[in-house]
């Protein structure tokens, strides 16, 4: 049932989503990010940290994007700190540590929390691990210092991968 429940509140706020984030195929991640007014601080920071080649580029990407409210839920100081060109490198890290090699849409993160008896770890392109469960039907991202974001949109697909849109700012070890 929790899968159910799940998939219906992702339906939904898919539905809810479209008006402000492309899906169709036809479209990379960082246009659809570009497109979404509730990524403009992802995509300023992708820019700053030169990674927009990348996430352009053939993939397959999934992509955990955080929303502008998530980015300003962050300690004061912190995006402006970080969009410093001399922290470029930490920028990068913080943002890759959000993408997972390969295409894995909710179907497959579910199956893989549950093929896990509720917890699957899956290595970021940063080359550290986001821990993946199910809590009331939602899809949980945790980090390795314990911060967790619930998946809110799922599933936009793009012509190189997938976003799923997060509530919170996930930080890799520092």
């Amino acid at each position: 049932m929790k899968n159910l429940n799940f998939m219906s509140v992702a339906l939904i706020a898919m539905v809810f989503f479209t008006g402000s984030i492309a899906t169709a195929q036809t479209t990379n991640i960082v246009e659809a990010a570009v497109a979404s007014e509730d990524h403009t601080t992802l995509v300023a920071a992708v820019k700053a940290a030169d990674l927009v080649g990348v996430l352009t580029g053939e993939g397959p990407f999934t992509v955990f994007a955080p929303t502008n409210a998530a980015f300003d839920a962050l300690p004061e100081g912190t995006v402006a700190t970080l969009l410093q060109p001399e922290n470029k490198a930490a920028l990068a890290g913080v943002l890759t540590y959000h993408v997972v090699a390969g295409k894995f849409n909710a179907e497959d993160v579910i199956g893989l929390i549950n093929k896990n008896y509720g917890k699957a770890t899956v290595a970021t392109v940063a080359g550290g691990a986001l821990i993946l469960s199910l809590e009331d039907g939602n899809v949980i991202v945790t980090d390795v210092n314990g911060n967790s974001a619930t998946v809110t949109a799922a599933d936009l697909n793009q012509s190189n991968g997938v976003i799923h849109v997060i509530d919170t700012v996930l930080l890799p070890k520092m």
